[in-house]
């Protein structure tokens, strides 16, 4: 692992955690007088160590989705429909850019006209878009889609063609959704709103004893006073990113389901339980919900069958690199070449110090493959990630990646051959996308019904 802007944090407990926020930034801190001296250096501070040194990437590896993958993938439907994957879906994300509010709850029948979108978007480009502009752009207008919000429609694909899965391969819908395990890693503020929608929606066609939940915590920011640093409950509470969810997961009571009759009773597992349930699995899919590619095929099951043949090879993680977009390149982990590691890793943006987007060639998909992740969780609790830092509103916060993960494991990356430019729903720019992937998604053959179906609580 090269060295890093900020060493891990203490993993023990929450309160553990914030200490040790307090203590990593007195230690590599202490000698800025003002939050905005660290601001203004918030890009050197990040930065990858060897940065200069990088190279183009060598060890991809290209996914072969022809007749040569067939055994490949009948053992990636073998083993999702025994239940050997796990499917962790990231779901807190609060929307900040899309301004419409949390992601999961994002329902674009309800919250978006045509006359709101071109509103939005003008107010991102900084010139004025029509609404008879947009209106050709758009497969339908955002009213005549199906009035769900987005984390409904990402729980409803998964279960959709799980059941499709199913009746391919001559099994039961009811029992293949019965055996498929669950972590749903939600904001505190959405926690009462998504379990009641779980019990609305039958949970979806899963059992609930395997569907399990994680509120990732949000953190008051640090302030700095007589040059000692301290956590300030008037500062405003921010999630410290993706990284921390992994790093959460591996502390004492934090995963919980929702089993019992009435909807307020949780039942929380101990490390113990929780390292025990990881053992189980052969891989842990981490999905992010403003995929949009999602929304038309949950079960990547030829990247899953590559993932696992990387597993029996000894890797303990797998990203998917993408192609960046030549004419509107975009920010995201880049995939390099480390000559110090002699290894390809993927860096988070915003540790690229000057790099510009349209130098990024290949990107992260936000779409982590974690093969026995026992092995991960482990390493994690031990290790945690790096901590680089970030200041907001003139509060000191942190904000580790999951990506990161990929220092601590052995991790393979791999390509499709045609290489698709990443889609996911960031800011409004991508809204025309978002109702675009979402009309395809009611298109789909059944798909009607089968939501029908599930609101009522009768899945076959």
């Amino acid at each position: 692992m090269p060295q890093t802007p900020m060493p891990a944090a203490d993993l023990r407990s929450l309160a553990h955690y914030i200490d040790s926020l307090i203590a990593l930034a007195q230690e590599k801190l202490h000698a800025f007088g003002s939050m905005a001296e660290i601001a203004a250096r918030e890009k050197e501070l990040n930065r990858y160590p060897v940065l200069e040194g990088l190279e183009e990437p060598r060890q991809i590896r290209v996914l072969d989705e022809g007749p040569a993958s067939s055994e490949a993938l009948r053992r990636a439907q073998a083993a999702v429909a025994r239940g050997e994957i796990l499917f962790e879906h990231a779901a807190a994300g609060e929307g900040t850019r899309l301004m419409l509010g949390p992601k999961y709850f994002l329902n674009l029948a309800q919250d978006l006209s045509l006359e709101r979108l071109a509103h939005l978007m003008s107010v991102e480009k900084g010139e004025v878009i029509l609404p008879e502009t947009l209106a050709g752009e758009l497969a339908c207008p955002p009213q005549d889609l199906l009035p769900l919000a987005l984390g409904t429609r990402h729980m409803l694909q998964l279960a959709f063609d799980l059941t499709n899965l199913a009746r391919e391969l001559g099994d039961s819908p009811r029992e293949v959704l019965g055996r498929q395990h669950l972590l749903i890693v939600v904001a505190e503020e959405m926690t009462a709103r998504i379990e009641k929608e779980f019990y609305q929606w039958h949970f979806f066609g899963f059992n609930p004893a395997q569907v399990f939940f994680m509120v990732q915590e949000s953190f008051h920011g640090l302030g700095l006073r007589g040059g000692r640093f301290f956590y300030d409950t008037q500062s405003p509470r921010r999630l410290h990113n993706h990284g921390q969810m992994v790093m959460q997961q591996t502390m004492e009571r934090q995963l919980f389901t929702l089993a019992a009759a009435h909807p307020r009773e949780r039942t929380y597992y101990s490390r113990a339980a929780v390292a025990e349930w990881l053992g189980r699995f052969a891989d842990k899919i981490s999905y992010n919900i403003e995929d949009l590619d999602y929304l038309t095929g949950s079960l990547d099951l030829a990247g899953l069958g590559l993932a696992l043949e990387l597993g029996d090879q000894g890797y303990h993680m797998v990203m998917e690199v993408v192609a960046n977009n030549p004419l509107k390149p975009q920010k995201g982990g880049m995939l390099a070449w480390d000559p110090g590691l002699s290894r390809d890793v993927m860096i988070e943006s915003f540790q690229l110090g000057d790099i510009q987007n349209r130098d990024i060639r290949y990107l992260n998909r936000n779409f982590n493959h974690y093969l026995k992740p026992y092995v991960s969780w482990s390493r994690l609790s031990q290790e945690g990630l790096p901590m680089p830092i970030t200041v907001k509103d003139g509060f000191l916060y942190f904000q580790p990646v999951q990506g990161d993960v990929n220092f601590l494991v052995d991790t393979g990356f791999f390509r499709r051959v045609q290489m698709r430019p990443i889609r996911n729903m960031k800011s409004p720019a991508s809204l025309p996308l978002a109702v675009n992937r979402m009309f395809a998604q009611d298109r789909q053959p059944a798909f009607r019904e089968f939501v029908q179906r599930c609101r009522q609580g009768d899945l076959q």
